[in-house]
């Protein structure tokens, strides 16, 4: 009894190289999409986290008990594993009860310039 010959089952060379082409596309575009992702998360935790800095810069300017002086001042201050630079920047107006506060908060790494991430105005009045 003569059995014919059976066919071999498998994937040729072509197939395999095409579709080893096809993971590495899907791979690559899977790593631009990761990669944009963490970008975008950071850009907004830093501008967050400067937010909060300028918030409570302005709000420890507003408990203090007198009226703050006119000044220019800059500050350094480690945060959340960052280094940051706030300026401050107290200035009178047309009623000498009221001040304008302009708070700006950069991130300064060691490795490249500045960048402002944050920047708040506000008015405190002695009444």
């Amino acid at each position: 009894m003569h059995r014919p010959p059976l066919r071999q089952r498998g994937f040729t060379l072509i197939e395999v190289l095409v579709a080893v082409l096809v993971f590495g596309l899907i791979a690559t575009a899977a790593s631009e999409v990761a990669s944009n992702y963490i970008g975008t998360f950071e850009r907004v935790r830093d501008r967050t986290m400067a937010t909060w800095i300028a918030e409570n810069e302005v709000a420890q300017l507003r408990l203090q008990s007198d009226l703050p002086q006119v000044s220019e001042e800059t500050d350094d201050l480690d945060y959340a594993n960052r280094h940051w630079q706030v300026e401050t920047v107290v200035s009178g107006t047309q009623d000498e009860n009221v001040r304008r506060i302009e708070v700006t908060v950069f991130l300064a790494p060691e490795d490249s310039e500045k960048r402002q991430l944050s920047s708040m105005t506000g008015f405190i009045g002695d009444y």
